[in-house]
């Protein structure tokens, strides 16, 4: 998955999908380079998606593409059926508001569990 869309600048950036075990990620490039990343978990056995860590380099900061990334990693969940898991502050701020909206769409998320922080630990020490 590689999207091209624009920041709120309105200079071209990409979004793209990066697979890895067990961490993987959206990325955000402008210009061809990396500058932000939203990073998850998907819940082996099960149909969901732990988000739990989102950055953007400073330098690109104001721009709109923590957002960016987040509007496509949830439009990609809602596509593959997952249900998302925001243990990442900027997703949980984001389904506290806008969850209603993101369930009439068909999509679905629950809050994190003890398990679900426990796993992210563990991805992140094997990391």
């Amino acid at each position: 998955m590689d999207r091209e869309l624009q920041d709120s600048t309105g200079a071209p950036v990409t979004v793209a999908l990066e697979r890895a075990e067990p961490v993987s990620a959206y990325t955000v490039s402008v210009a061809g380079e990396r500058v932000g990343r939203a990073e998850f978990l998907d819940v082996p056995d099960a149909r969901e998606r732990v988000f739990f860590h989102t950055e953007v380099d400073p330098r690109f900061g104001g721009r709109g593409l923590a957002g960016l990334l987040l509007r496509e990693a949830l439009a990609d969940s809602l596509r593959e059926g997952l249900t998302v898991v925001p243990v990442c502050p900027l997703f949980a701020r984001h389904l506290a508001t806008h969850g209603d909206e993101y369930v009439a769409e068909g999509g679905a998320f629950r809050r994190p569990s003890r398990a679900d922080l426990a796993l992210v630990r563990r991805a992140a020490q094997g990391a």
